[in-house]
């Protein structure tokens, strides 16, 4: 019979011998994983990204705007950068026919794209300005010290600011104003991205892209002419009126899209400068090959949609295997069909049909930024304001947002779908009645309707946000095409007809 003392010898020796294979497993385990010890060993960190004094003469920074991006550093060993930002404040298109007065880094939202070493010694020179009518700084997200720089740079109009930071953590990182009211700078566009590279380099791709987007908060409603000043009611509650890539709405489609070719591989820079919301970044029909998430040493393949969080990053690479318009998205969807989040990546080349058959209907996904570019819409807003607008400015506008807000159902000839949505073509229903246009557009349309001696019962959704401007253009072209009968809608008309209560409106949808 076991003595107590045995006892708790045989206890102990068990807990010693389970603690023995513990500790073996977890040694094969790690020998036999070389990937993960390397990445534990491997992720960096400030206490690593020292790798001590600058070597050779200082070298400018490349700056770009974007989408461009700097070119790779292409250094073995640290350097002291010198960067120069300039603070400009400006009047700028936040959509057509819109302006806003952004406050900027470098003229442009988002502001320069600066790309460095991990290592490097950056000398930071801030300038504001002289017609700028505000201070302000810079607080980048990759910078190790107190507000990221922000203490050392708050910057008066005509003034300028130096100071001096070691890049000791490679990543993708937010740089933004943050002087008082910080919100309202950063909502006015102040944000940029700064990419501090490991010290071997970013993986080399064919494209790079700089893609970063923002919400903005007006006085108008989206889409509104004019000069737009900033609302911060809105901003403090959370209720933007546009939500863009790069700053205004299509900025990255049309002319103005992305490029590649079939076989290129891809990396776009993604950013999220908020203030407010987080981003659901996705490119229809693309699945990303790796995602740098929250721009970080870590990736993640094969992802489909990945988060960008208000004041992040991530970092995304795919490879083009089949041409056409993919579309980038914050797929908060809202967000990209009434809001602007949208841009366009174009990529030419040969089909390929074993992975993709074909059939580009653009216009279903893009609405009107299918369209080569919007400028007749632009064209009316101005002559519009002038009081100037001709019978044919406002027919070609309309045809424009035609494109992007009704074609879809009613089709690009207003030849309409048999048995499910009426034509518009030579439509005798018009004809009875010219003025049912703009009311149908603003109130919809529920429940049977007989046109051209055909009966069709279905649901026209009432188009509530658009403008008056938008729906007497729209009304104005569908007047002056197609066998239809002629006339004009102006914007003091769709205004009266917005407040008037119309029976026979949809209840459903």
């Amino acid at each position: 019979m076991k003595t107590r003392k045995q006892g708790r010898d045989v206890l102990i020796f068990s807990s010693l011998l389970v603690a023995a294979l513990l500790a073996g497993c977890q040694g094969e385990r790690g020998a036999g994983d070389g990937r993960a010890a390397s990445a534990q060993s491997d992720s960096g960190g400030s206490r690593n990204g020292d790798f001590g004094p600058p070597q050779g003469r200082p070298v400018d920074a490349v700056l770009t705007s974007p989408p461009q991006v700097p070119p790779p550093t292409g250094r073995k060993a640290p350097a002291k950068v010198i960067v120069k930002l300039d603070v400009v404040e400006k009047d700028l298109p936040i959509s057509e026919g819109v302006t806003y007065t952004f406050w900027t880094f470098g003229g442009t939202v988002p502001g320069s794209f600066i790309r460095v070493r991990q290592g490097d010694t950056v000398e930071f020179h801030l300038r504001n300005l002289p017609d700028s009518k505000m201070p302000h700084n810079i607080d980048l997200h990759g910078v190790t010290g107190p507000g990221g720089g922000a203490a050392s740079s708050f910057t008066a109009p005509g003034h300028s600011s130096r100071f001096t930071f070691k890049a000791l953590n490679a990543g993708l990182y937010v740089y933004h104003c943050a002087t008082a009211p910080v919100g309202m700078h950063v909502a006015n566009g102040m944000y940029g991205l700064i990419l501090i590279e490991p010290p071997e380099g970013m993986p080399p791709v064919d494209k790079e892209y700089y893609v970063m987007q923002g919400d903005f908060y007006t006085t108008g409603k989206y889409r509104e002419k004019g000069h737009q000043p900033f609302d911060m009611e809105k901003a403090i509650e959370e209720h933007p009126t546009y939500v863009l890539f790069n700053g205004s709405e299509g900025a990255l489609t049309g002319d103005k899209a992305l490029t590649a070719n079939v076989g290129d591989t891809v990396r776009l820079y993604v950013g999220n400068g908020g203030p407010n919301l987080v981003s659901s970044f996705h490119v229809i029909g693309e699945i990303f090959d790796k995602v740098w998430f929250e721009g970080g040493t870590r990736f993640q393949e094969n992802v489909q949609t990945t988060l960008i969080p208000s004041g992040g990053a991530a970092i995304m690479d795919f490879r083009i295997e089949v041409p056409g318009s993919y579309v980038l998205v914050d797929h908060s969807i809202f967000r990209a069909f009434n809001k602007g989040a949208l841009a366009i990546l174009k990529a030419d080349g040969n089909e390929n049909k074993a992975i993709y058959s074909g059939k580009e209907v653009d216009y279903v996904y893009l609405g009107d930024r299918a369209q080569p570019n919007m400028k007749a819409v632009e064209t009316a807003a101005v002559a519009a304001k002038t009081g100037e607008l001709s019978l044919e400015e406002q027919v070609a506008a309309g045809k424009a947002l035609f494109a992007g807000t009704c074609s879809t159902c009613h089709q690009p000839e207003g030849q309409g779908l048999a048995g499910v949505f009426p034509p518009l073509a030579k439509s005798d229903y018009i004809a009875a009645d010219p003025k049912r246009v703009p009311n149908v557009v603003l109130h919809g349309l529920s429940g049977a309707v007989k046109v051209n001696g055909t009966d069709y019962n279905s649901v026209m959704p009432p188009m509530s946000q658009l403008t008056d401007d938008e729906v007497a253009n729209i009304s104005t072209y569908v007047l002056n095409s197609w066998g239809n009968p002629g006339g004009r809608v102006s914007k003091a008309e769709a205004a009266r007809i917005r407040q008037t209560q119309v029976a026979g409106a949809p209840a459903e949808h």
